[in-house]
């Protein structure tokens, strides 16, 4: 149901956009969600367990089939298909799925999913925060081979500065002080978690009003959208039926094999939204970056789920 309620809100934020885009001039939101991503990846860093680190990092054929699907597999999926986009407009959209492809998995979804598949849990902790901390240098780094810097005005040397400082400065802090307040943090986690949903809820809206005011959608049909969710839609079932394939040629235990599947084929709202305020500010076009990520985040919720549910079921 939280996630439900997440779902709404975000749709309910482009709606808000749409309707009174007025709202990013009159509120400082962009010095808002740059000082909510900092406590994001803070909060973040307290939640890291190094026992529960350390007990995951034992299987590294695990670690290195989901590290590889996440910033390897995905990406050259994508590269596949940029022979096709050959207009300026359908280019921008390609370039919005490697962006999508690219990024790290999540975290807390993917951990949650895999516990309730009666997956392995310390190993999707530890993929998931790897993930994270990986996706800092190597998302930005994949846009840097596409994104045309003198047009967008984007300086990646102070991209990856600024990523520095709003994410591994605050994630380093957390995690050092974890042993120190982690059954705060426990008890809190609650509240933690609607904490990071309203920062992106504010991060989405003050993209997409500039998008609107700037008219960046007036091009996108229907059509388009339904496109966008089977490029969406195919992505993932291509990359879950891979680690499913790869983890059997493997040998994977069928709890490393769920991991696999789910660690594998996630991708963060959370870095997509928090990368794409560092890269774009309030450029218009950061708002169709956000139409894949969001349709895969919600994709990806409710067909890992009814997945979860089903590998659950299974006789051990």
């Amino acid at each position: 149901m939280k996630k439900h309620l997440f779902i709404l809100a975000l749709l309910l934020a482009i709606l808000a956009s749409y309707v009174v885009p007025q709202l990013s001039e009159i509120l400082p939101l962009r010095i808002i969600t740059d000082v909510g991503i900092a406590f994001i990846f803070f909060f973040y860093g307290l939640k890291l367990s190094p026992t529960e680190l350390k007990l995951g990092m034992r299987n590294y054929k695990l670690h290195l089939l989901i590290q590889a699907a996440t910033f390897i597999v995905f990406p050259v999926l994508v590269l596949l298909l940029y022979p096709v986009f050959s207009s300026e407009e359908s280019y921008t959209y390609w370039l919005a799925f490697l962006f999508l492809a690219a990024l790290p998995s999540t975290v807390s979804s993917s951990v949650v999913m895999v516990s309730l598949a009666k997956g392995n849990i310390p190993a999707a902790i530890f993929n998931a925060s790897l993930s994270g901390i990986i996706g800092v240098v190597i998302t930005p780094l994949w846009l840097s081979f596409f994104l045309d810097t003198s047009e967008n005005d984007i300086s990646f040397l102070d991209v990856f500065s600024k990523l520095g400082i709003q994410i591994l400065i605050p994630l380093g802090i957390g995690f050092l002080l974890h042993k120190y307040v982690k059954n705060i943090v426990a008890k809190y986690k609650g509240k933690l978690s609607v904490f990071d949903k309203s920062v992106i809820v504010l991060i989405v809206y003050n993209s997409f009003s500039h998008s609107f005011k700037a008219n960046i959608f007036s091009d996108l049909s229907i059509l388009d959208l339904i496109t966008i969710l089977g490029g969406v839609v195919a992505l993932f079932f291509t990359i879950y039926a891979l680690m499913g394939f790869l983890s059997k040629k493997l040998h994977f235990s069928k709890e490393d094999e769920i991991t696999a599947r789910f660690c594998g084929s996630k991708k963060s709202l959370v870095h997509g939204s928090v990368m794409l305020q560092v890269l774009f500010g309030n450029a218009p076009s950061a708002g169709i970056f956000l139409i894949p990520i969001m349709l895969y985040h919600i994709f990806q919720l409710m067909v890992v789920a009814v997945f979860a549910n089903k590998f659950q079921q299974r006789k051990s």
